[in-house]
């Protein structure tokens, strides 16, 4: 028998923290986490103290959260997935059985995205693209506009070495790991290079940096860069791992399921989340000081990027690992000080934590690196993640990812339209 919920009261009432917690059955932190991605608006209260919460707003969360984490629908459509790769556990997050925190610290990205797919480390392995797909996916990239965004340049080169594997549709184990370890290091030597002595060689933290910054790079600098890689590598299933996981369901190869990835990620709550946050630490930068900054998102309606994570209450391992780095570097300061005014301005009305994307921006800003360098860096680490999953999807019965949809237009028959 479930237990009785608590009332949320009539239409238009609103709801005090405690309360709104309450009726989600969740922490505070994450009650403002809701707010932080959008699932929830709140109020200042009366008074100044806390936030409100409208009733009927918060009860249709409820619903909407009850439904996904324990009902079932009438065709038996799965609603959860069954997966060896990640673990998300409280305030930590594990790859294989193994704290990917650790891992990430310790190993450079190449070996976390081998221990991903098979669950063996291979030391100081690099991943080296053919020329024939360097050469495909180049060209296909020159051609776009000078505007194209990082993600479209990504999408555009995947298609071009797909075009040019002929053995692309080989779904065995071996072949999609033969083509993860060339699609990577393919997709990062098709990006336009900043730094003209950038090479096609060596660790993929430093081919990465030469597409990103025109500044020579230091070791403290290119160890954050791949760490982050690594950190970055698989966070269960995000919505551009759930697109990749549909695409193999229907057995597309793994170019094809890494372009339905890719085509996820842009949008701006997912991969391009950190651009926002990046630049937030520039404007605050530029006002030395984050009130005022804060006070115009707040204004506006927005949500303050870099805040706040639905699937950590508390602190975000992967924003505590890259500060805690980013303090070994110098020229970072100003920006590390910038996203601490940040958070701690914005606890005023939202008491949330730094997640991974304000650490990027930090990284990112303080490495004269563009807007969108964060979301070129999350794309080419989730590719290794979303090759993972792809791995698993193609031992699952073809074409599982096929929910039934609830039809709830005019009931038929209807007369033929004139």
């Amino acid at each position: 028998m479930r237990d009785q919920e608590p009332d949320p009261g009539p239409a238009g009432r609103r709801l005090t923290t405690k309360e709104a917690a309450e009726v989600l059955g969740v922490k505070p932190e994450t009650l403002y986490a809701y707010v932080s991605r959008g699932h929830l608006s709140s109020h200042r209260a009366p008074g100044g103290r806390g936030s409100t919460f409208d009733a009927k707003e918060v009860e249709a969360l409820a619903r909407r959260n009850r439904r996904e984490s324990g009902g079932s629908s009438a065709s038996g459509a799965e609603l959860s997935v069954r997966t060896r790769v990640t673990m998300i556990d409280t305030d930590r997050y594990y790859f294989r059985g193994v704290d990917a925190a650790e891992l990430a610290t310790r190993h450079s990205y190449e070996e976390v995205a081998e221990w991903l797919w098979t669950g063996r480390l291979r030391p100081r392995i690099t991943f080296t693209a053919p020329d024939a797909s360097l050469a495909a996916a180049r060209r296909a990239v020159d051609a776009l506009p000078e505007h194209t965004g990082p993600t479209d340049r990504l999408r555009v080169a995947a298609v071009a070495a797909a075009a040019v594997d002929p053995l692309r549709f080989d779904l065995s184990e071996e072949a999609v790991l033969g083509t993860a370890r060339i699609l990577i290091p393919t997709l990062v030597g098709a990006l336009p290079p900043v730094r003209l002595s950038g090479s096609d060689e060596g660790p993929l933290a430093g081919r990465l940096w030469a597409r990103l910054s025109g500044r020579p790079p230091s070791d403290a600098s290119l160890r954050v860069l791949d760490t982050a890689l690594a950190l970055l590598v698989d966070h269960d299933l995000a919505a551009s791992t759930l697109a990749v996981r549909v695409a193999a369901s229907a057995r597309a190869h793994a170019y094809a399921a890494v372009s339905a990835g890719l085509g996820v990620l842009e949008g701006p709550l997912h991969g391009a989340a950190s651009g926002l946050a990046h630049k937030l630490i520039l404007d605050v930068l530029d006002q030395g000081d984050a009130a005022p900054v804060i006070a115009d998102e707040l204004r506006s309606g927005r949500r303050i990027p870099g805040l706040g994570h639905r699937l950590y209450p508390g602190e975000d391992p992967r924003a505590r690992v890259l500060f805690d780095l980013l303090e070994e570097i110098p020229r970072s300061a100003p920006a590390l000080a910038a996203a601490r005014d940040i958070v701690a301005t914005a606890a005023r009305h939202t008491p949330l934590h730094a997640n991974v994307d304000l650490a990027l921006a930090v990284f990112t800003a303080s490495s004269g690196m563009p807007a969108t360098a964060g979301e070129t860096i999350f794309a080419v680490a989730r590719t290794a993640g979303w090759i993972a999953h792809a791995l698993e999807e193609y031992g699952e019965r073809p074409l599982r990812m096929r929910p039934s949809g609830h039809y709830v237009g005019p009931k038929p028959p209807q007369p033929l339209p004139e």
